[in-house]
């Protein structure tokens, strides 16, 4: 029960199964009895109407795609704050909405994936970063450059980015990093002191970090995802708000998440 909490996905699941019941009830019991052209009770109308849409809402969330918001800037440059992202559920297997319990394996994460996890220090939210270790791997970062199994990424600058909030402001670097085949941009802030370290990432567990290298909370701090709290791939962006001119931002709209 350590993994049970009760949110949107809960309380879709309880909707289904009440409205299902509902439903069932009035189609195998209630109906017969009635006799042709008496109307159901408003309950029981309620379940036969609503119980089709619940119940494929939940199907397609809990297995298929469930759409994200972009909240913080740990991300930036892959993904901003305001994007709207959906999330492919089958990626990684299938898990009950409820208590997460995979029930269909389907594939593990890979080296450089972007994935939605519950965050282990609470499972009540949900973190997006990307994929740096995987089980058994050595990582190592030292004067903000990543090393995968004594191998370093290289990196190439890409220009600068304009950041502003609370881990970093004014300009930082772009780099173009290759990980281990995975091309894709990080920002590193030349004004921040490094965060050097050594770790081997344990069975069962992922080493994950934000695109904003000096502006994200991540495994640096507060350790690895197991596998259990995975959620899903990001895969694609299907809707942008720019809060600083506050519209819409199309040329982000479509964007495959890379």
């Amino acid at each position: 029960m350590q993994d049970f909490h009760v949110d949107f996905a809960v309380l879709l699941t309880a909707a289904t199964l009440l409205t299902g019941i509902g439903w069932a009830l009035n189609k195998w019991v209630l109906a017969p009895r009635r006799g042709e052209g008496v109307p159901p009770n408003a309950i029981v109308d309620f379940c036969q109407s609503f119980f089709p849409v619940i119940a494929a809402v939940l199907l397609l969330r809990s297995f298929v795609a469930e759409p994200f918001r972009i909240p913080s800037g740990s991300m930036i440059p892959t993904l901003l704050v305001g994007d709207f992202i959906l999330v492919n559920k089958f990626a990684y297997g299938l898990r009950d909405p409820a208590f997460h319990t995979k029930f269909l394996a389907n594939g593990e994460p890979q080296r450089g994936d972007i994935v939605v996890f519950r965050y282990p220090l609470d499972p009540r939210q949900d973190y997006i970063k990307r994929i740096i270790g995987l089980p058994g791997d050595h990582i190592a970062y030292k004067e903000k450059r990543l090393t995968v199994n004594g191998q370093e990424m290289s990196q190439e600058a890409d220009g600068a980015f304009p950041v502003q909030g609370p881990h970093a402001s004014g300009v930082v670097y772009r780099l173009s990093e290759d990980l281990a085949g995975v091309r894709h941009h990080v920002l590193v802030d030349p004004d921040r002191p490094s965060d050097d370290f050594e770790f081997t990432v344990p069975e069962g567990q992922y080493f994950a970090m934000g695109d904003n290298r000096d502006g994200s909370s991540d495994s640096r701090v507060w350790g690895t995802v197991p596998e259990k709290n995975l959620v899903g791939k990001a895969f694609f962006i299907w809707m942008s708000w720019d809060s600083v001119r506050t519209r819409v931002d199309f040329s982000r709209i479509g964007t495959v998440i890379k």
